[in-house]
């Protein structure tokens, strides 16, 4: 089934991805590039999640912690293991300011758990400080943890249909300051490519010299702009034109993205092979547990024990040999490919093999 799924995936990917090699749409500075310095901020706190079902962490560091919690609201407790184990959790919360973030602004966080905690559902963060690198207070988090999912464990029997370790709080972090953000420098605006590209940096700066101010690229992902004079006090404006702009874009790099994780293989258009050959040999290894009892003899000291026997089976293939002519494209890949029916795992190592070899003309990126 999996190798279906591959090949009709890679099928379709030849057949979407053909035309648009020959489609230029143009597309607006503003999805290609970002003003330089104007950027998130990320900031970092740890807390405590109470109101957990038992299932909260067992470590010291916790206990004491809610013991100063307590001292802090203004109760004192003679020892920090009066309070119950398993009722709270010990967190770190991490959130990412967005630039131009203000005084009383929203933003969302997440709060992961340090210890053995089992499960955050059902627990709320008490009043956390997130900081800055620079030690400065910015945001405060409180509020309901959001964890998605559930975590059973009932004997030795468990149920998880999320990761419940980790959850998030939409709009659990309040802002306690204005991130002052400063676009540009005296008299010039410096934008950056998403992703370095010589022919369109250079393209961007001839478009937005003969739309609406000198420009000039000075590398191979930055544009710095001369700001004109009526633009010096509203430069926000100045921008907004500058994005809208439309410019013809690029032929992509070729490139292969694959992720070994999931097994997820995407092929772009142009991909280019030299002459090669691929041996693939399909080995299978099965595990199958025999779950047995050992009896002792009759009138012995010995006890009624249980114990597993696996048996271990090792199926190898014929291998297959398929030879790839030079300049070979998308298509005739995914023929290849398709021939000696591999499978997702084994598709990324004949791709890795051929990137090695130097056959493979494309960016083969792992992820």
């Amino acid at each position: 089934m999996i190798k279906k799924i591959v090949t009709i995936t890679l099928i379709l990917l030849s057949w979407v991805l053909a035309p648009i090699a020959s489609i230029a749409a143009p597309v607006r500075i503003g999805n290609l590039t970002h003003v330089k310095g104007v950027r998130e901020n990320q900031i970092v706190g740890y807390g405590v999640v109470v109101g957990l079902p038992g299932t909260g962490d067992n470590s010291r560091s916790t206990q004491i912690t809610n013991k100063m919690l307590i001292r802090n609201l203004g109760t004192v407790i003679d020892q920090e293991n009066y309070i119950q184990k398993g009722s709270s959790a010990a967190v770190i919360v991490t959130a990412t300011v967005p630039p131009f973030s203000k005084n009383g602004d929203k933003i969302d966080c997440t709060v992961s758990t340090i210890a053995d905690a089992k499960s955050l559902e059902g627990g709320v963060l008490v009043q956390t400080i997130l900081k800055a690198p620079n030690g400065e207070a910015v945001a405060v988090a409180q509020g309901p943890v959001s964890v998605g999912g559930i975590n059973k464990i009932a004997g030795s029997a468990s149920k998880r249909t999320a990761i419940t370790s980790t959850g998030r709080i939409p709009g659990g972090a309040i802002m306690e300051r204005d991130i002052e953000t400063q676009i540009g420098d005296e008299g010039t605006i410096t934008i950056s490519m998403d992703k370095s590209d010589y022919t369109m940096v250079s393209r961007i700066a001839q478009t937005i010299s003969n739309t609406i101010a000198p420009a000039k690229a000075i590398d191979g992902s930055s544009v710095v702009i001369s700001v004109p004079s009526k633009f010096q006090n509203d430069r926000i404006r100045f921008l907004s034109i500058i994005e809208n702009i439309e410019v013809t874009p690029t032929v992509e790099t070729a490139r292969v993205v694959v992720n070994e994780r999931t097994g997820t293989v995407v092929i772009g258009s142009d991909v280019k092979l030299l002459p090669a050959a691929v041996a693939h040999g399909n080995i299978t290894v099965t595990v199958t547990p025999n779950n047995e009892v050992s009896q002792p003899n009759a009138f012995s000291a010995g006890a009624t024990v249980g114990f597993a026997n696996p048996t271990v089976d090792i199926q190898k293939a014929s291998g297959s040999l398929v030879n790839m002519p030079a300049n070979s494209n998308l298509n005739d890949l995914v023929k290849a490919l398709n021939a000696i029916g591999v499978a997702p795992i084994d598709l990324i190592s004949i791709l890795q093999a051929l990137k090695k070899a130097g056959s493979l003309q494309a960016d083969l990126v792992v992820i």
